[in-house]
Protein backbone atom coordinates (compact mmCIF):
# COMPACT_ATOMS: atom_id res chain seq x y z
CA UNK A 1 0.00 0.00 0.00
CA UNK A 2 1.31 3.42 -0.93
CA UNK A 3 1.81 6.04 1.72
CA UNK A 4 -0.56 8.98 1.52
CA UNK A 5 0.93 12.41 0.88
CA UNK A 6 0.59 14.37 4.14
CA UNK A 7 2.01 17.79 3.28
CA UNK A 8 2.84 19.18 -0.13
CA UNK A 9 2.28 22.17 -2.35
CA UNK A 10 1.59 21.86 -6.04
CA UNK A 11 2.08 24.84 -8.32
CA UNK A 12 1.11 24.66 -11.97
CA UNK A 13 2.34 27.60 -14.00
CA UNK A 14 1.79 28.80 -17.54
CA UNK A 15 -1.27 26.84 -18.63
CA UNK A 16 -1.61 28.08 -22.17
CA UNK A 17 -5.06 29.23 -23.34
CA UNK A 18 -6.25 30.89 -26.50
CA UNK A 19 -7.93 33.48 -24.27
CA UNK A 20 -4.96 33.97 -21.96
CA UNK A 21 -3.17 31.84 -19.41
CA UNK A 22 -4.03 29.90 -16.27
CA UNK A 23 -2.24 28.27 -13.39
CA UNK A 24 -3.13 25.94 -10.55
CA UNK A 25 -2.10 26.16 -6.91
CA UNK A 26 -2.79 23.31 -4.47
CA UNK A 27 -2.00 23.15 -0.75
CA UNK A 28 -2.18 19.86 1.17
CA UNK A 29 -1.67 19.75 4.94
CA UNK A 30 -2.09 16.82 7.31
CA UNK A 31 -3.42 14.66 4.48
CA UNK A 32 -6.17 17.15 3.63
CA UNK A 33 -6.50 19.35 0.57
CA UNK A 34 -6.87 22.79 2.12
CA UNK A 35 -6.98 24.98 -0.97
CA UNK A 36 -7.21 24.65 -4.73
CA UNK A 37 -6.88 27.85 -6.73
CA UNK A 38 -7.51 27.71 -10.44
CA UNK A 39 -6.08 31.05 -11.51
CA UNK A 40 -7.03 32.36 -14.92
CA UNK A 41 -4.41 34.96 -15.78
CA UNK A 42 -5.82 36.26 -19.02
CA UNK A 43 -4.14 39.02 -20.98
CA UNK A 44 -6.25 42.13 -20.66
CA UNK A 45 -7.80 42.67 -24.11
CA UNK A 46 -10.72 44.87 -23.10
CA UNK A 47 -13.21 43.66 -25.71
CA UNK A 48 -16.27 44.99 -23.88
CA UNK A 49 -14.59 48.40 -23.67
CA UNK A 50 -13.23 48.25 -27.23
CA UNK A 51 -16.68 47.88 -28.79
CA UNK A 52 -18.15 50.92 -27.03
CA UNK A 53 -18.88 53.72 -29.45
CA UNK A 54 -18.56 51.39 -32.45
CA UNK A 55 -21.29 51.05 -35.05
CA UNK A 56 -23.34 47.87 -34.50
CA UNK A 57 -22.31 46.57 -37.93
CA UNK A 58 -18.71 46.28 -36.70
CA UNK A 59 -19.57 44.26 -33.59
CA UNK A 60 -19.74 40.71 -35.09
CA UNK A 61 -16.31 40.82 -36.73
CA UNK A 62 -14.78 42.53 -33.70
CA UNK A 63 -15.97 40.04 -31.08
CA UNK A 64 -15.17 37.07 -33.33
CA UNK A 65 -11.53 37.83 -32.47
CA UNK A 66 -12.20 36.84 -28.87
CA UNK A 67 -11.58 33.23 -29.87
CA UNK A 68 -9.79 31.67 -32.82
CA UNK A 69 -11.83 28.50 -32.67
CA UNK A 70 -15.25 29.74 -31.54
CA UNK A 71 -15.35 32.91 -33.65
CA UNK A 72 -18.53 31.71 -35.36
CA UNK A 73 -20.38 31.37 -32.04
CA UNK A 74 -19.36 34.89 -30.97
CA UNK A 75 -20.41 36.30 -34.34
CA UNK A 76 -23.82 34.69 -34.36
CA UNK A 77 -24.55 35.44 -30.70
CA UNK A 78 -23.71 39.12 -31.18
CA UNK A 79 -25.79 39.25 -34.38
CA UNK A 80 -28.76 37.73 -32.57
CA UNK A 81 -28.46 40.34 -29.80
CA UNK A 82 -28.33 43.20 -32.34
CA UNK A 83 -31.25 41.88 -34.37
CA UNK A 84 -33.40 41.58 -31.27
CA UNK A 85 -32.43 45.08 -30.21
CA UNK A 86 -33.42 46.52 -33.60
CA UNK A 87 -36.44 44.29 -34.24
CA UNK A 88 -34.92 42.54 -37.26
CA UNK A 89 -36.49 39.20 -38.25
CA UNK A 90 -34.02 37.08 -40.25
CA UNK A 91 -35.41 35.05 -43.16
CA UNK A 92 -35.95 31.30 -43.05
CA UNK A 93 -32.96 30.84 -45.37
CA UNK A 94 -30.74 32.97 -43.13
CA UNK A 95 -31.67 30.86 -40.12
CA UNK A 96 -30.85 27.67 -42.03
CA UNK A 97 -27.47 29.06 -43.11
CA UNK A 98 -26.66 30.04 -39.53
CA UNK A 99 -27.52 26.55 -38.32
CA UNK A 100 -25.21 25.09 -40.96
CA UNK A 101 -22.45 27.45 -39.86
CA UNK A 102 -22.84 26.25 -36.27
CA UNK A 103 -22.73 22.62 -37.38
CA UNK A 104 -19.46 23.30 -39.17
CA UNK A 105 -18.08 24.89 -36.00
CA UNK A 106 -19.11 21.94 -33.84
CA UNK A 107 -17.58 19.38 -36.20
CA UNK A 108 -14.16 21.00 -36.43
CA UNK A 109 -13.95 22.27 -32.83
CA UNK A 110 -15.00 19.02 -31.19
CA UNK A 111 -12.78 17.04 -33.58
CA UNK A 112 -9.74 19.11 -32.65
CA UNK A 113 -10.34 18.61 -28.95
CA UNK A 114 -11.27 14.93 -29.01
CA UNK A 115 -8.69 13.60 -31.45
CA UNK A 116 -5.70 15.70 -30.49
CA UNK A 117 -6.12 16.30 -26.76
CA UNK A 118 -8.43 13.69 -25.23
CA UNK A 119 -7.81 10.59 -27.34
CA UNK A 120 -4.11 10.30 -26.35
CA UNK A 121 -5.21 10.00 -22.70
CA UNK A 122 -7.30 6.96 -23.56
CA UNK A 123 -4.47 5.23 -25.39
CA UNK A 124 -1.85 6.21 -22.80
CA UNK A 125 0.13 8.38 -25.18
CA UNK A 126 1.40 11.94 -24.94
CA UNK A 127 0.41 12.80 -28.50
CA UNK A 128 -1.72 11.48 -31.33
CA UNK A 129 1.49 11.55 -33.39
CA UNK A 130 2.69 8.58 -31.31
CA UNK A 131 -0.23 6.37 -32.38
CA UNK A 132 0.93 3.15 -34.04
CA UNK A 133 -0.67 0.05 -35.50
CA UNK A 134 -4.48 0.08 -35.42
CA UNK A 135 -4.45 3.34 -33.47
CA UNK A 136 -2.71 5.16 -36.33
CA UNK A 137 -5.98 5.41 -38.29
CA UNK A 138 -7.21 7.99 -35.81
CA UNK A 139 -4.49 10.42 -36.90
CA UNK A 140 -5.81 10.35 -40.46
CA UNK A 141 -9.41 10.39 -39.23
CA UNK A 142 -8.67 13.51 -37.19
CA UNK A 143 -7.57 15.52 -40.20
CA UNK A 144 -10.37 14.20 -42.39
CA UNK A 145 -13.15 15.01 -39.89
CA UNK A 146 -11.73 18.42 -39.08
CA UNK A 147 -11.36 19.16 -42.81
CA UNK A 148 -15.02 18.33 -43.37
CA UNK A 149 -16.02 20.77 -40.63
CA UNK A 150 -13.78 23.45 -42.11
CA UNK A 151 -15.29 22.87 -45.55
CA UNK A 152 -18.82 23.31 -44.23
CA UNK A 153 -17.83 26.51 -42.40
CA UNK A 154 -16.14 27.93 -45.50
CA UNK A 155 -19.09 26.96 -47.68
CA UNK A 156 -21.49 29.03 -45.59
CA UNK A 157 -19.31 31.72 -44.04
CA UNK A 158 -16.48 32.20 -46.52
CA UNK A 159 -13.79 31.15 -44.04
CA UNK A 160 -13.53 28.56 -41.28
CA UNK A 161 -12.39 31.23 -38.81
CA UNK A 162 -13.77 34.80 -38.62
CA UNK A 163 -16.13 34.18 -41.58
CA UNK A 164 -16.81 37.35 -43.61
CA UNK A 165 -20.19 36.42 -45.15
CA UNK A 166 -22.19 36.66 -41.90
CA UNK A 167 -24.01 39.97 -41.47
CA UNK A 168 -26.71 41.49 -39.33
CA UNK A 169 -29.90 40.47 -41.17
CA UNK A 170 -28.43 37.92 -43.57
CA UNK A 171 -25.46 36.77 -45.64
CA UNK A 172 -23.35 38.52 -48.26
CA UNK A 173 -23.09 35.34 -50.35
CA UNK A 174 -24.86 31.99 -50.55
CA UNK A 175 -23.35 28.71 -51.76
CA UNK A 176 -23.89 27.33 -55.26
CA UNK A 177 -25.36 23.91 -55.96
CA UNK A 178 -21.96 22.58 -57.05
CA UNK A 179 -20.30 23.81 -53.86
CA UNK A 180 -23.03 22.23 -51.77
CA UNK A 181 -22.72 18.85 -53.47
CA UNK A 182 -18.97 18.78 -52.84
CA UNK A 183 -19.41 19.39 -49.10
CA UNK A 184 -22.21 16.80 -48.83
CA UNK A 185 -19.81 14.25 -50.29
CA UNK A 186 -17.12 15.17 -47.75
CA UNK A 187 -19.57 14.88 -44.85
CA UNK A 188 -20.70 11.45 -45.98
CA UNK A 189 -17.11 10.24 -46.29
CA UNK A 190 -16.24 10.98 -42.64
CA UNK A 191 -19.42 9.69 -41.03
CA UNK A 192 -18.13 6.18 -40.33
CA UNK A 193 -14.94 7.61 -38.88
CA UNK A 194 -16.97 9.60 -36.38
CA UNK A 195 -18.85 6.44 -35.38
CA UNK A 196 -15.47 4.84 -34.64
CA UNK A 197 -14.57 7.82 -32.47
CA UNK A 198 -17.86 7.59 -30.55
CA UNK A 199 -17.21 3.90 -29.87
CA UNK A 200 -13.81 4.69 -28.34
CA UNK A 201 -15.21 7.26 -25.93
CA UNK A 202 -18.14 5.00 -25.07
CA UNK A 203 -15.73 2.19 -24.14
CA UNK A 204 -13.48 4.51 -22.13
CA UNK A 205 -13.61 3.63 -18.43
CA UNK A 206 -12.55 7.04 -17.06
CA UNK A 207 -14.96 8.09 -14.35
CA UNK A 208 -15.45 11.07 -12.07
CA UNK A 209 -19.02 11.43 -10.88
CA UNK A 210 -20.53 14.23 -8.84
CA UNK A 211 -23.89 15.92 -8.52
CA UNK A 212 -24.30 19.34 -10.07
CA UNK A 213 -26.88 21.37 -11.92
CA UNK A 214 -26.67 21.20 -15.71
CA UNK A 215 -27.77 24.21 -17.76
CA UNK A 216 -28.21 24.43 -21.54
CA UNK A 217 -30.12 26.13 -24.32
CA UNK A 218 -32.41 23.34 -25.53
CA UNK A 219 -33.14 23.79 -29.21
CA UNK A 220 -35.42 22.15 -31.79
CA UNK A 221 -33.40 19.76 -33.95
CA UNK A 222 -30.47 20.33 -31.57
CA UNK A 223 -29.42 23.33 -33.67
CA UNK A 224 -27.44 25.25 -30.98
CA UNK A 225 -29.17 28.54 -31.86
CA UNK A 226 -32.81 28.87 -30.83
CA UNK A 227 -34.96 27.55 -28.03
CA UNK A 228 -35.28 27.89 -24.27
CA UNK A 229 -32.84 27.46 -21.43
CA UNK A 230 -33.45 24.43 -19.24
CA UNK A 231 -31.79 23.09 -16.14
CA UNK A 232 -31.44 19.65 -14.59
CA UNK A 233 -33.40 21.07 -11.64
CA UNK A 234 -36.42 21.46 -13.92
CA UNK A 235 -36.39 25.19 -14.63
CA UNK A 236 -37.40 26.51 -18.05
CA UNK A 237 -36.06 30.01 -18.72
CA UNK A 238 -36.52 32.41 -21.60
CA UNK A 239 -33.26 33.49 -23.22
CA UNK A 240 -33.84 37.13 -22.29
CA UNK A 241 -34.20 36.15 -18.61
CA UNK A 242 -30.97 34.14 -18.31
CA UNK A 243 -29.01 36.96 -16.68
CA UNK A 244 -31.55 37.11 -13.84
CA UNK A 245 -30.42 33.67 -12.66
CA UNK A 246 -26.67 34.28 -12.82
CA UNK A 247 -24.43 35.56 -10.04
CA UNK A 248 -21.11 37.04 -11.11
CA UNK A 249 -18.42 35.89 -8.66
CA UNK A 250 -15.20 37.83 -8.23
CA UNK A 251 -12.38 35.35 -7.71
CA UNK A 252 -9.66 37.36 -5.92
CA UNK A 253 -6.74 35.22 -7.11
CA UNK A 254 -7.94 35.03 -10.72
CA UNK A 255 -8.34 37.66 -13.40
CA UNK A 256 -11.37 35.82 -14.81
CA UNK A 257 -14.84 36.16 -13.34
CA UNK A 258 -16.69 33.04 -12.25
CA UNK A 259 -20.44 32.50 -12.29
CA UNK A 260 -23.00 30.73 -10.15
CA UNK A 261 -26.54 29.79 -11.14
CA UNK A 262 -28.96 30.79 -8.39
CA UNK A 263 -26.06 30.89 -5.95
CA UNK A 264 -24.62 27.45 -6.83
CA UNK A 265 -21.98 26.05 -9.13
CA UNK A 266 -23.23 24.48 -12.35
CA UNK A 267 -21.99 23.01 -15.63
CA UNK A 268 -22.59 24.03 -19.22
CA UNK A 269 -21.38 22.31 -22.38
CA UNK A 270 -21.94 19.16 -24.40
CA UNK A 271 -22.73 16.99 -21.35
CA UNK A 272 -25.39 19.46 -20.22
CA UNK A 273 -26.88 19.58 -23.73
CA UNK A 274 -26.94 15.79 -24.05
CA UNK A 275 -28.47 15.35 -20.59
CA UNK A 276 -31.22 17.87 -21.28
CA UNK A 277 -31.86 17.80 -25.03
CA UNK A 278 -30.82 14.43 -26.52
CA UNK A 279 -34.38 13.70 -27.69
CA UNK A 280 -33.94 16.50 -30.26
CA UNK A 281 -31.00 14.82 -32.00
CA UNK A 282 -31.21 13.94 -35.69
CA UNK A 283 -33.23 10.74 -36.19
CA UNK A 284 -30.46 9.04 -38.17
CA UNK A 285 -28.01 9.94 -35.42
CA UNK A 286 -30.26 8.57 -32.69
CA UNK A 287 -30.68 5.33 -34.60
CA UNK A 288 -26.93 4.72 -34.94
CA UNK A 289 -25.99 5.77 -31.38
CA UNK A 290 -29.00 4.37 -29.53
CA UNK A 291 -26.78 2.17 -27.34
CA UNK A 292 -24.48 5.05 -26.42
CA UNK A 293 -27.35 7.37 -25.56
CA UNK A 294 -28.39 5.03 -22.74
CA UNK A 295 -25.62 6.44 -20.52
CA UNK A 296 -27.39 9.83 -20.45
CA UNK A 297 -28.36 11.61 -18.31
CA UNK A 298 -24.92 11.24 -16.73
CA UNK A 299 -23.05 12.95 -13.92
CA UNK A 300 -19.69 11.53 -15.10
CA UNK A 301 -17.57 14.50 -16.23
CA UNK A 302 -15.76 12.30 -18.75
CA UNK A 303 -19.01 11.70 -20.59
CA UNK A 304 -18.67 15.31 -21.76
CA UNK A 305 -16.28 13.93 -24.36
CA UNK A 306 -18.71 11.20 -25.41
CA UNK A 307 -21.39 13.86 -25.77
CA UNK A 308 -19.06 15.93 -27.95
CA UNK A 309 -18.40 12.95 -30.21
CA UNK A 310 -22.14 12.33 -30.61
CA UNK A 311 -22.62 16.03 -31.40
CA UNK A 312 -20.14 15.70 -34.27
CA UNK A 313 -22.26 12.93 -35.79
CA UNK A 314 -25.47 14.88 -35.25
CA UNK A 315 -23.94 17.97 -36.88
CA UNK A 316 -22.91 15.92 -39.90
CA UNK A 317 -26.34 14.32 -40.25
CA UNK A 318 -28.28 17.56 -39.77
CA UNK A 319 -26.03 19.53 -42.11
CA UNK A 320 -26.33 16.84 -44.74
CA UNK A 321 -30.12 16.79 -44.38
CA UNK A 322 -30.46 20.56 -44.73
CA UNK A 323 -28.06 20.79 -47.66
CA UNK A 324 -29.82 18.00 -49.55
CA UNK A 325 -33.27 19.63 -49.36
CA UNK A 326 -32.30 23.30 -49.75
CA UNK A 327 -31.64 25.51 -52.74
CA UNK A 328 -30.12 28.78 -51.63
CA UNK A 329 -30.80 32.07 -53.38
CA UNK A 330 -29.17 35.46 -52.91
CA UNK A 331 -31.27 37.64 -50.62
CA UNK A 332 -31.08 41.38 -50.16
CA UNK A 333 -29.99 42.49 -46.72
CA UNK A 334 -32.79 44.28 -44.85
CA UNK A 335 -32.78 48.03 -44.43
CA UNK A 336 -31.83 48.74 -40.85
CA UNK A 337 -32.91 51.82 -38.89
CA UNK A 338 -30.83 52.37 -35.74
CA UNK A 339 -32.58 53.23 -32.50
CA UNK A 340 -31.89 53.31 -28.78
CA UNK A 341 -32.49 49.72 -27.69
CA UNK A 342 -31.26 46.66 -25.84
CA UNK A 343 -30.97 43.09 -27.11
CA UNK A 344 -30.03 39.64 -25.82
CA UNK A 345 -28.31 36.86 -27.74
CA UNK A 346 -27.91 33.28 -26.50
CA UNK A 347 -26.33 30.40 -28.43
CA UNK A 348 -24.70 27.12 -27.54
CA UNK A 349 -20.99 27.46 -28.29
CA UNK A 350 -18.93 24.22 -28.33
CA UNK A 351 -18.09 24.64 -24.64
CA UNK A 352 -21.54 25.74 -23.50
CA UNK A 353 -24.07 28.53 -23.25
CA UNK A 354 -22.81 31.87 -24.59
CA UNK A 355 -24.70 35.02 -23.59
CA UNK A 356 -24.55 38.53 -25.07
CA UNK A 357 -26.32 41.68 -23.88
CA UNK A 358 -25.92 44.82 -25.99
CA UNK A 359 -27.25 48.36 -25.65
CA UNK A 360 -27.36 50.75 -28.63
CA UNK A 361 -27.81 54.50 -28.81
CA UNK A 362 -29.96 56.43 -31.32
CA UNK A 363 -27.26 56.17 -34.01
CA UNK A 364 -26.82 52.41 -33.53
CA UNK A 365 -23.55 52.70 -31.66
CA UNK A 366 -22.67 50.37 -28.81
CA UNK A 367 -23.25 51.94 -25.41
CA UNK A 368 -22.66 48.76 -23.44
CA UNK A 369 -21.90 45.08 -23.91
CA UNK A 370 -22.05 42.25 -21.38
CA UNK A 371 -20.62 38.84 -22.29
CA UNK A 372 -20.89 35.58 -20.35
CA UNK A 373 -18.41 32.98 -21.65
CA UNK A 374 -18.96 29.21 -21.15
CA UNK A 375 -15.54 28.55 -19.60
CA UNK A 376 -16.18 31.22 -16.96
CA UNK A 377 -19.46 29.52 -16.07
CA UNK A 378 -17.69 26.19 -15.51
CA UNK A 379 -14.75 27.61 -13.57
CA UNK A 380 -16.13 27.27 -10.03
CA UNK A 381 -17.41 23.72 -10.59
CA UNK A 382 -14.13 22.74 -12.22
CA UNK A 383 -12.11 24.02 -9.29
CA UNK A 384 -14.24 22.07 -6.80
CA UNK A 385 -13.90 18.92 -8.90
CA UNK A 386 -10.11 19.29 -8.96
CA UNK A 387 -10.06 19.57 -5.17
CA UNK A 388 -12.11 16.41 -4.71
CA UNK A 389 -10.10 14.55 -7.33
CA UNK A 390 -6.81 15.32 -5.57
CA UNK A 391 -8.31 14.38 -2.19
CA UNK A 392 -9.24 10.96 -3.58
CA UNK A 393 -5.78 10.38 -5.08
CA UNK A 394 -3.37 11.41 -2.32
CA UNK A 395 -1.99 7.86 -2.16
CA UNK A 396 -0.75 8.16 -5.75
CA UNK A 397 2.57 9.60 -6.86
CA UNK A 398 2.85 13.28 -7.69
CA UNK A 399 3.16 12.44 -11.37
CA UNK A 400 0.00 10.33 -11.26
CA UNK A 401 -1.88 13.13 -9.50
CA UNK A 402 -0.75 15.55 -12.18
CA UNK A 403 -1.96 13.20 -14.90
CA UNK A 404 -5.35 12.76 -13.26
CA UNK A 405 -5.79 16.53 -12.98
CA UNK A 406 -4.82 16.94 -16.64
CA UNK A 407 -7.42 14.39 -17.71
CA UNK A 408 -10.14 16.07 -15.69
CA UNK A 409 -9.33 19.51 -17.13
CA UNK A 410 -9.41 18.06 -20.64
CA UNK A 411 -12.77 16.45 -19.98
CA UNK A 412 -14.18 19.92 -19.35
CA UNK A 413 -12.53 21.22 -22.54
CA UNK A 414 -12.19 24.78 -21.18
CA UNK A 415 -9.99 25.67 -24.14
CA UNK A 416 -8.20 23.46 -26.66
CA UNK A 417 -4.78 25.07 -26.23
CA UNK A 418 -5.24 24.89 -22.46
CA UNK A 419 -5.17 21.13 -22.85
CA UNK A 420 -2.31 21.09 -25.34
CA UNK A 421 0.19 22.90 -23.11
CA UNK A 422 -1.26 21.99 -19.73
CA UNK A 423 0.68 21.62 -16.51
CA UNK A 424 4.24 22.66 -16.14
CA UNK A 425 4.59 21.83 -12.47
CA UNK A 426 7.00 23.12 -9.87
CA UNK A 427 6.85 20.94 -6.78
CA UNK A 428 7.72 22.58 -3.47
Amino acid sequence: MRKMHIDFDLNVEGISKTEGHASLEVRVRNGKVETVKLKVVENKRFFTQAVRGKDFKLLPQTVSRICGTCSIAHQLCSIEAIERALGIKPSHQTILLRKLLMYGLMIRDHALHLYFFSLPDIFGKDSILEFEGKEHKFLHDAFDVKYAGNSLSKLIGGRAVHPPFTQVGGFLKVPSKEEVEKVIKELKEVREKVLDLIEVFYRCDFEFRRKTNFVALCTPNYNFLEGEIRTADGLVIREEDYWDYLNRVVIPYSQATGFEFEGREYMVGALARMNLNRQALNEETKKDVSEYLKVFPSDNVYHNNLAQAIEILHSIDEAKRILEISEFKKEKLPEIKPKMSKGIGVVEAPRGTLYYMVQLDEQGRLKYANLVIPTAQNQIQMEKDIKRLISENLSKSKEEIRQEVEKLIRAYDPCFSCASHFLRIKWI
